[in-house]
């Protein structure tokens, strides 16, 4: 993960916090400060399952695509 706050971190906490997450990982395209994403993990455990995650999202994503 990038060290250090994003352009959207600020959201990212808002949205962790009011769903009492123990991770986030926001991706903005087209957004008010221009494409980014910020991660948050609160715990060394999701940090580590985060890859595998995203990998699963961009499988499900490519798969909904071929229909």
């Amino acid at each position: 993960m990038p060290a250090g706050p994003g352009k959207y971190d600020d959201l990212a906490t808002f949205v962790r916090e009011q769903t009492s997450a123990v991770g986030v990982a926001l991706i903005i395209i087209g957004g008010v400060k221009g494409h980014g994403f910020s991660v948050q993990a609160l715990t060394q455990t999701v940090s580590a399952e985060l890859p595998r995650l995203l990998r699963q999202m961009a499988d499900q994503i490519e798969k909904s695509q071929a229909r």
